[in-house]
């Protein structure tokens, strides 16, 4: 799953965004409110952290300008104002949650795990395809009830396959989605770990899942996709 974290105390995003990294998350970080906000436009994410005291715009604005997109991505807000006027004005804003500073990172992360359940797109905890099981919870994986060991950047592909499971996914949203926006690689990088999954998930298996649609990306799915 894809984070936004906007956060300009550098200390603390680099703390939370490392713990969400080793909890395979891919995290995305933005200093200020509005270079937030242009990120929030330009991609898509399963979830974003917002901190309140940003300079130029505000947390609470850039808030209210994502929401009055539309968009109905989870905003958790992660701030030192512990005001109830302040709790209260941004829940009526649009936020789904709110955390003052200081916290424990363990307690972010039952957060983040909560809003994530209860997010707009399909966020069941446990997703199948076939024989195939992801629980988003646990993060384990199991093919015909054997569990399967998987790396981060795996484990990644195969949940934003599964999420879209019967949907072609080109190799630059798959690189888009389970990488962040500093990665400078070629999208070959999407085929290399394809293969990986390929040799854990199908080969040992029928019928096989992973599907290469030609000129168009990846699909995964019990039967044969129409293009």
């Amino acid at each position: 799953m894809r984070v936004l974290l906007v956060e300009d105390e550098t200390k603390v995003s680099k703390f939370v965004a490392r713990g969400l990294v080793e909890e395979r998350f891919a995290v995305d970080i933005a200093a200020d409110g509005a270079s937030g906000l242009e990120l929030a436009n330009a991609y898509h994410y399963d979830l974003i952290i917002l901190d309140l005291m940003l300079p130029g715009m505000d947390g609470t604005e850039v808030l209210r300008r994502i929401r009055h997109q539309s968009s109905n991505v989870p905003v958790l807000i992660l701030t030192a104002r512990d005001a109830v006027a302040d709790k209260v004005g941004n829940l009526e804003a649009g936020a789904d949650d709110y955390l003052t500073k200081p916290f424990a990172f363990a307690e972010l992360l039952v957060r983040v795990k909560a809003l994530l359940r209860r997010g707009p797109v399909t966020r069941a905890s446990v997703m199948r395809v076939g024989n195939l099981e992801l629980d988003r919870l646990s993060q384990q994986v199991k093919r015909a009830g054997k569990r399967v060991e998987f790396t981060s950047k795996e484990y990644g592909v195969l949940e934003y396959l599964m999420a879209n499971a019967g949907r072609v996914l080109s190799r630059t949203m798959i690189l888009e989605h389970v990488w962040d926006q500093s990665f400078d690689g070629a999208t070959n990088i999407v085929d290399v770990y394809v293969r990986h999954l390929r040799a854990k998930v199908d080969d040992p298996h029928e019928p096989k899942l992973i599907r290469t649609i030609r000129g168009l990306g990846y699909v995964i799915s019990e039967n044969e996709v129409e293009t």
